[in-house]
């Protein structure tokens, strides 16, 4: 039987790493080692948060009260907490979500003021890389990820970077690579070429009418995808010059793709900045699919630390 929060002293902690495809539900002490965890499809907002809902009260009754929630959700959404809008998702294709406020909802269905930090899910994926990743150590942070959509954030100085929203790198305008190949798939519909339109899993599998991950090693699509992912490395350098950038997702798992990524920089770069060795400087997430809920669980402590406040 899980120990009550009583006898740990520890207060309970709630996180939810809201993706476009996957929610992931978890409590635990300690944002390293979550107690317990529960993945299911991202559905409709109030089914999928009752379903999240559901996990969290039988995990209190099971364990003690939860005395703070951190949520990472896919965006665009209002992140500032000044904002009477704080914890709405914004522009978004996925049906229902549009305009939807996650933090009220699941308020009111708690029936209590429980303290809340919303923030995005590659903000939380980057908090978990710089504190227990690949990034301990550095000051100044890149997190890219590339799957079904791409994402980023950064840390500065060891806090989140954030704006008056937060970064879309994803919808960087980066150059048309697909030309020189005779294709021309760009899977944005906002934009005529941009890093995610160009570069995330689904520009793959429209390019070359096969999913990512069936398509061989040595396949000409790497090639390009590497180009692609330089671009936005590049970008990324020239606007921040940060100390490292990982890259996580699905889509940089393929084997070989970080190399042919690295050897594209250099061309791109023109050697113009002078930065760590390329193995150095461009590298793999190191926490794998649990980044993003061990994020959660860092912002469900901030979440407490600033409810003592007040």
């Amino acid at each position: 039987m899980p120990p009550s929060n009583a006898v740990s002293k520890k207060p309970l902690l709630a996180a939810i790493e809201a993706g476009g495809t996957k929610y992931v539900c978890a409590v635990g002490y300690d944002p390293q080692h979550p107690l317990e965890e529960v993945r299911f499809p991202t559905r409709a907002p109030r089914e999928t948060l009752a379903e999240a809902i559901d996990f969290f009260k039988t995990k209190a009754n099971e364990i003690g009260p939860i005395e703070a929630l951190g949520i990472g959700t896919f965006g665009p959404a209002v992140i500032d907490p000044s904002s009477p809008d704080y914890g709405s998702i914004l522009t978004t294709p996925k049906d229902g979500w549009e305009g939807f406020n996650v933090v009220s909802a699941i308020r009111s269905a708690l029936g209590y003021q429980l303290p809340i930090v919303f923030d995005t899910d590659v903000n939380a994926a980057v908090l978990s890389e710089a504190t227990f990743g690949a990034g301990v150590g550095r000051k100044h942070v890149a997190y890219i990820t590339v799957g079904t959509g791409i994402g980023a954030a950064f840390i500065h100085d060891g806090k989140l970077l954030h704006g008056r929203l937060h970064p879309e790198v994803g919808h960087l305008l980066i150059p048309d690579f697909d030309t020189a190949i005779g294709k021309n798939t760009n899977k944005c519909r906002f934009h005529t070429s941009c890093f995610e339109g160009r570069a995330a899993g689904p520009a793959i599998e429209e390019r070359w009418g096969t999913p990512g991950n069936l398509l061989p090693e040595d396949h000409q699509a790497w090639n390009l995808e590497a180009e692609y992912l330089a671009a936005g490395c590049v970008t990324l350098t020239a606007v921040w010059s940060p100390d490292i950038i990982i890259l996580g997702g699905g889509v940089i798992q393929k084997p070989g793709l970080l190399p042919k990524v690295r050897n594209e920089f250099k061309k791109q770069s023109g050697d113009y900045w002078p930065l760590p060795p390329l193995k150095e400087y461009l590298t793999m997430a190191q926490l794998d699919q649990e980044a993003g809920i061990i994020g959660a669980l860092m912002l469900a402590e901030k979440a407490l630390q600033e409810a003592a406040i007040g």
